[in-house]
């Protein structure tokens, strides 16, 4: 059985041995295998053997056979894609077929930017700022940047410490390929979001995960980390609050954890604080690069997407010492160059609103605290489930274990966190994150960027959900 389809004027024939198995044909009998029967949530490819080459035959239209290699770069072959990414996808695909799903899959405020943000960026565009910028940022944002580093964060950086990058996503990945060299080791513990771990594998560093536990708020034990650091390692990956569990970091423990540091020249620590205004009290948010010794040993992160609303103006920064951020926007200068000009005109209004955003933000922060206030008490209702209540960012991670080993009519076996996600999604139209997605398979995501009522009524459905479960546990 054979299947042709037309891409970019030329026709590629795929064969079918096996209606269950479809593949591609490929030079000596070797195929690559996509399954036919995918489940809700995407299954990750196995790397393709290092230099391999894999090819397909297509057809012209004029009928002669062509030759093409399709092997790719095995550091690519080794990325997982985000799942979170994936998952919202999923959920906006469903939406727009016409179900109803409750997307609580995505870290994104549901709130519109302030106002006074967005006016500076239709300004921008009236008033043609609309070419290219410096490739490290406008020198204003860049000021802007270190005075709301000194002023809040206690950091002292000059502009050319700083490199203004397409959101912190790109601004972290730059740095970890700047200084990881082949075979180095990034520390990162788990729960972690989901990009740490591929950054790595980019740079062709080793992932190395260090678990934590709810009972202990998710937070890194020092011991642990000191157990596990080699003449390899090179990075230290700490967020806080934390995405996904929104745990946040005492002082006295960071500190504890910059001794380490201190013991090792070699360990360099990127602190990503992306969420460092959505915090609640007493709570309080401590800068890595503050502690005693560290200013030189740590690549701050941070960003306009979820503080000010602003994920799709895609902003971010990273501070460090000269010789770093140089490598850094030497890497930007070959991939993106600088960010967008009006977006960068956004963020300098920004970061005038006042401490922590002033009144904009700390309007949002009480919309998310009276959500998470809602959600603890509601699955705490719950029996069998485990919660450690978050004092940062704006997602929940709930130890939804004990539901393991169930059998749900019509569905099967909860098996671990992605076959109940998909179950919830199935029974109770709501899409959530599976734990394994950041490295703790007990629990799942729910994000609460989303209205009270929209929690609501994701809360009641998936409580309708799970009463099934409940009764089978019963029997």
């Amino acid at each position: 059985m054979a299947n042709t389809f037309l891409h970019n004027n030329t026709t590629c024939t795929i064969s079918f041995p096996d209606k269950s198995l479809p593949a591609i044909s490929v030079s000596r009998h070797r195929s690559l295998s996509f399954s036919s029967n995918l489940s809700t949530f995407p299954k990750m490819s196995t790397a393709v053997e290092q230099n391999r080459r894999e090819t397909i035959i297509v057809k012209s239209k004029s009928d002669s056979e062509l030759e093409v290699d399709i092997s790719l770069s095995p550091r690519v072959n080794a990325v997982k894609p985000s799942r979170t990414v994936a998952i919202t996808d999923q959920a906006t695909a469903l939406v727009q077929a016409g179900v109803p799903v409750i997307r609580l899959a995505a870290g994104e405020p549901d709130f519109d930017t302030p106002a006074v943000i967005a006016e500076a960026g239709v300004n921008a565009i009236c008033e043609g700022h609309t070419r290219y910028t410096p490739n490290a940022g406008t020198l204003e944002i860049r000021q802007a940047i270190c005075h709301k580093l000194k002023e809040e964060n206690g950091l002292d950086y000059t502009p050319d410490q700083i490199v203004v990058t397409n959101g912190a996503k790109q601004s972290i990945t730059q740095a970890v390929i700047a200084v990881c060299s082949p075979g180095d080791e990034v520390i990162i513990p788990a729960p972690f979001w989901v990009s740490y771990p591929e950054m790595a594998r980019l740079a062709d560093a080793t992932p190395v995960i260090l678990p934590t536990s709810i009972s202990n708020n998710f937070l890194l034990d020092p011991k642990l980390l000191e157990s596990k650091i080699t003449e390899k390692s090179r990075l230290l990956i700490l967020c806080s609050p934390s995405n996904p569990t929104g745990s946040v970091y005492p002082k006295y423990l960071l500190e504890e954890i910059a001794k380490i540091v201190a013991k090792h020249p070699r360990l360099l620590v990127i602190s990503d604080e992306i969420y460092e205004h959505i915090i609640y009290a007493p709570a309080t948010h401590t800068s890595f690069a503050s502690l005693p010794r560290m200013w030189n040993r740590t690549l701050t992160v941070n960003g306009f997407s979820k503080a000010f609303a602003m994920t799709g103006w895609r902003l971010g920064y990273i501070a460090g010492p000269k010789h770093f951020i140089a490598a850094v926007g030497k890497i930007q200068s070959q991939f993106t160059s600088g960010p967008s000009s009006i977006s960068q005109k956004a963020g300098v209004a920004a970061l005038g609103l006042g401490y922590a955003g002033g009144e904009a933000v700390s309007t949002m922060v009480k919309a998310f605290r009276e959500r998470r206030d809602y959600l603890v008490k509601s699955f705490s209702e719950i029996d069998g489930v485990k919660i450690s209540e978050p004092q940062g960012a704006f997602y929940l991670f709930i130890d939804f274990s004990s539901y393991y080993g169930k059998e749900a009519e019509g569905f099967g076996k909860i098996e671990n966190s992605e076959s109940l996600c998909r179950y919830l999604l199935d029974k109770g139209q709501v899409a959530l994150v599976p734990g394994s997605a950041f490295g703790d398979d007990t629990c799942i995501r729910i994000s609460y960027a989303a209205s009270l009522p929209t929690l609501q009524a994701a809360v009641e459905n998936i409580k309708k959900a799970l009463i099934p479960l409940t009764s089978a546990a019963l029997v």
